[in-house]
């Protein structure tokens, strides 16, 4: 059963009406809405110099591998700032540094300047001498997407694949085929069933959303890292988790998929306000660490 606090939460998210506002309104929304990181965390300057990116570091920083950080947004909302909490969340339940990434959004910067920007963080986070085996790479929304696609481009350019991957209420497929697009239209309280498909066209062309790199559902997904993905049953991406699961497990992939009741889009941003969240970020955490510290082979 719902906590009351989630009851509230959904309440609160149900009344916004963000696809009636501008994109500029959309943004200052979004970032106003992002929160502070932790406190127990502090932010260091760092990564390419092409690619603003930042350093979550822990107080006690402790875990033997790091973590790569892609924001949520839908493409086109968000930055380093808005992505501060989730980074910071992250690096306190694991330990670890965290590499939060600020990478170019939609509609100035269209596919596949994303993927580009994700591509030069990873393969400057290696090229400072951390082994990829010891990069856990973590997205939520569409930068949960975007972290799935980072597999598959490494993967497809011979580059050494990190140690693992978590996405939360990940973006899969921007050609936006799932049921649950319009099966679960009554219970998204926070994404709009008719104007994601304006969200995705903004930064993919409908004759490209197919590209795996873009949709990461379409690709071939065979020979990827341990793959954890966390997804709402009641949220209208939800298929794009469960599709990708299936589809990468036939292919030979090792994929844990959760799927949890009630809850929102990204529901473990609201870490320390609902426990659905903090048992979710709590599990993610856990999940991360036992996949980077288990024995090879």
């Amino acid at each position: 059963m719902a906590s009351d606090e989630l009851v509230e939460i959904n309440a609160m998210l149900r009344s916004q009406v963000m696809a009636a506002m501008s994109l500029e309104e959309q943004r200052d929304v979004f970032e106003g809405s992002a929160g502070a990181h932790p406190d127990g965390t502090r932010i260091d300057a760092g990564g390419p110099d092409e690619v603003p990116c930042e350093w979550l570091v822990p107080t006690g920083n402790t875990a033997g591998f790091t973590i790569l950080s892609l924001g949520g947004g839908g493409y086109c909302l968000g930055s380093l700032a808005s992505n501060r909490r989730f980074s910071g969340l992250l690096a306190e339940v694991t330990g670890a540094k965290v590499l939060s990434v600020g990478y170019r959004r939609a509609p100035e910067h269209p596919f596949p300047a994303a993927i580009e920007d994700a591509l030069a963080a990873y393969r400057w986070l290696v090229g400072t001498g951390i082994p990829a085996s010891s990069i856990a790479v973590v997205g939520n929304s569409a930068g949960g997407g975007l972290a799935l696609a980072l597999l598959l481009a490494l993967r497809d350019a011979g580059d050494a694949l990190p140690g693992c991957a978590a996405a939360m209420s990940p973006w899969t497929d921007l050609a936006l085929t799932g049921d649950s697009i319009t099966s679960n239209a009554a219970t998204e309280v926070m994404l709009d069933p008719i104007a994601i498909a304006d969200t995705a066209a903004m930064y993919v062309d409908p004759d490209r959303a197919t590209d795996p790199l873009a949709s990461p559902l379409q690709g071939d997904l065979a020979g990827l890292p341990p793959v954890l993905l966390h997804a709402s049953r009641a949220e209208i991406l939800r298929d794009d988790s469960i599709r990708f699961a299936e589809k990468a497990r036939a292919a030979g992939s090792d994929v844990t998929l959760t799927l949890v009741d009630d809850a929102p889009h990204v529901w473990h941003l609201f870490a320390g306000l609902l426990p659905e969240a903090d048992d979710a970020l709590d599990a993610v955490g856990r999940w991360i660490t036992e996949q980077m510290e288990r024995e090879p082979g």
